[in-house]
């Protein structure tokens, strides 16, 4: 099965980022393929270098460039949502990348489920 995710939630405040991180593992792991992930609203904000996480903690924007790395899965922020964040091409991680609104239809319609984490 195909699948792509919505996440519309920033990392470290919600649970959001990590159930929709630990969902894109486990299918993957089933032999499911996961072929995007769009971030929206405050989820753009899971992949910015910016972050600086204890040693101790999980660092979620390196998580999302190693999944994108490792399997090939688009991670796509919403350019108008990172612009309201003051988000740029330059803050972004490795894998990752800004695109428009439309890309979400896109991924709504090229896989069999979009699954959506947040509110």
């Amino acid at each position: 099965m195909k699948i792509g995710i919505l996440l519309k939630e920033g990392p470290y405040n919600h649970q959001a980022s990590d159930t929709a991180f630990k969902f894109a593992e486990a299918a993957i792991a089933k032999g499911h393929t996961v072929d995007a992930v769009f971030l929206y609203n405050d989820g753009v904000t899971n992949v910015t270098k910016l972050m600086d996480p204890p040693q101790d903690d999980r660092n979620i924007s390196a998580r999302w460039s190693e999944l994108s790395q490792k399997h090939g899965v688009e991670i796509l922020a919403c350019i108008a949502a990172s612009k309201r964040r003051g988000i740029n091409d330059d803050v972004l991680v490795q894998g990752t990348a800004i695109t428009g609104l439309g890309t979400l239809t896109d991924i709504a319609i090229r896989n069999d489920r979009l699954v959506t984490f947040g509110d």
